[in-house]
């Protein structure tokens, strides 16, 4: 098939810098896990045992990487961080097992699922879409992409530090839903392609950053994700 002429440019493409290569990753969807750590969904007022996982989504392009410095969001008074694991997908598929799943990840990263929280407490309350609370520019703090090929296995401490005080602290091991059962859930209700990415879920410690702070997500094993704001 011919390249298509385009009546306007075509959007630029959104990828992540990969540790230890000048080669990219990139970013085609971004998934989102709901409440996968148990005591972050009972701070949010919800029993972890009643629901299977969900998803929301956020555009590729609200990817931004570790280091930016980017203005603090509009139409909220109340931006909050959310520390996650993120899971590169290399190999696409739909209906795949979980024991297949972990061969379809190219690589993980530490993430910040940014939250107008104000926004989102509103849009539950009227029973309205979360899109405007999560969806928006630069609300994907992103770092470095490490291969799990070069045997990457994310295990340990997951952390939220903000202007150095530590705000979230969590073991991975404490997902409801570990890597692979978001994976195979997930692949029920969407083909996955190369380039998704999975944000996997926060653990309690949610809270705001204000203008001028900087937050910092550390995972064991894997390079930060720092955004200063404002």
């Amino acid at each position: 098939m011919p390249t298509p002429v385009l009546v306007i440019p075509a959007p630029s493409q959104p990828s992540l810098a990969v540790a230890g290569m000048s080669a990219r990753f990139p970013v085609r969807r971004i998934f989102c896990v709901g409440r996968n750590y148990a005591d972050h969904a009972r701070e949010m007022g919800h029993d972890p045992d009643a629901e299977p996982p969900f998803f929301f989504t956020k555009p590729g392009d609200a990817v931004v990487e570790s280091g930016a410095n980017i203005p603090y969001p509009p139409q909220t008074s109340d931006l909050h961080h959310e520390a996650e694991l993120v899971v590169a997908i290399g190999m696409g598929g739909a209906e795949i097992a979980r024991e297949d799943a972990l061969l379809h990840v190219w690589g993980y990263a530490a993430g910040n699922d940014l939250t107008r929280r104000d926004l989102q407490a509103a849009a539950k309350s009227a029973r309205r879409p979360w899109d405007m609370a999560k969806g928006f520019d630069h609300s994907a703090i992103i770092g470095l992409v490490h291969r799990a090929a070069d045997g990457v296995v994310p295990q340990g401490r997951i952390r939220c530090m903000v202007d150095g005080k530590l705000t979230q602290d969590a073991d991975l091991a404490e997902m409801i839903w570990p890597v692979a059962d978001v994976i195979a859930f997930l692949s029920r209700f969407v083909m996955l392609e190369p380039g998704d990415l999975i944000m996997t879920g926060t653990p309690a410690g949610v809270g705001p950053i204000a203008s001028g702070q900087t937050c910092v997500v550390e995972i064991d094993g894997l390079s930060p994700a720092s955004v200063t704001v404002g």
